[in-house]
C-alpha cells in the first residue's frame, strides 16, 4: 500500500511540471528574462475565449512546444477576465494575442492573433530566438549579426 502511495504522488509531481511554465507578474517575469538573457514570450489571453481555451489544448499541450517555451523564453499569460496587468502597449482588442519581446519588453514583432497549430508556432519561436540571437550579438560586438 505504502509503494502505490508512493508511485501516485510521485505520477502527480511528476505531471504538475509537465506543462508550460508560466509566470503571471510581467514585472518578475520581465527581470528573470533580463537575469537570463532570454526573450519573453507573453499571451493576452481570457478564460471566456473559445479560441484562447482551443490554443491551450492544443498547441499548448504540444510536448516540442513546452520544451522550447520552457528552456528558451520566459513566458507570461494574462487574462484579461482576471485583471491581470498588461503593458499597454501589448493591450489587444482580440484574445488570444501572442507577443515575442525582447529582455527589455519591447516587442519583437507584431502579435500572432488567434490560435495557431503546433508546426506553425514552433517555426515562428525559431524565427524569434534568431532575431533575438542577432539582436544580442549586435548589442555586444556593435555591428550587425549575420
Amino acid at each position: 500500500m505504502k509503494r502505490f502511495f508512493f508511485l501516485m504522488m510521485l505520477t502527480a509531481t511528476l505531471l504538475s511540471g509537465a506543462g508550460i511554465q508560466w509566470e503571471k507578474d510581467f514585472k518578475a517575469a520581465l527581470a528573470k528574462a533580463k537575469a537570463l538573457d532570454r526573450p519573453l514570450f507573453f499571451v493576452f489571453s481570457r478564460h471566456s475565449c473559445k479560441w484562447c481555451r482551443h490554443l491551450e489544448a492544443t498547441t499548448f499541450e504540444n510536448a516540442e512546444v513546452i520544451d522550447r517555451l520552457n528552456g528558451k523564453f520566459v513566458n507570461v499569460i494574462a487574462y484579461t477576465d482576471d485583471g491581470d496587468y498588461v503593458p499597454q502597449g501589448l493591450w489587444s482588442p482580440g484574445t488570444p494575442a501572442l507577443w515575442f519581446l525582447d529582455e527589455q519588453g519591447e516587442a519583437m514583432f507584431q502579435p500572432i492573433q488567434g490560435s495557431v497549430g503546433a508546426a506553425d508556432f514552433l517555426q515562428a519561436t525559431r524565427i524569434v530566438l534568431d532575431e533575438y540571437k542577432k539582436i544580442q550579438l549586435s548589442k555586444r560586438y556593435g555591428k550587425q549579426a549575420k
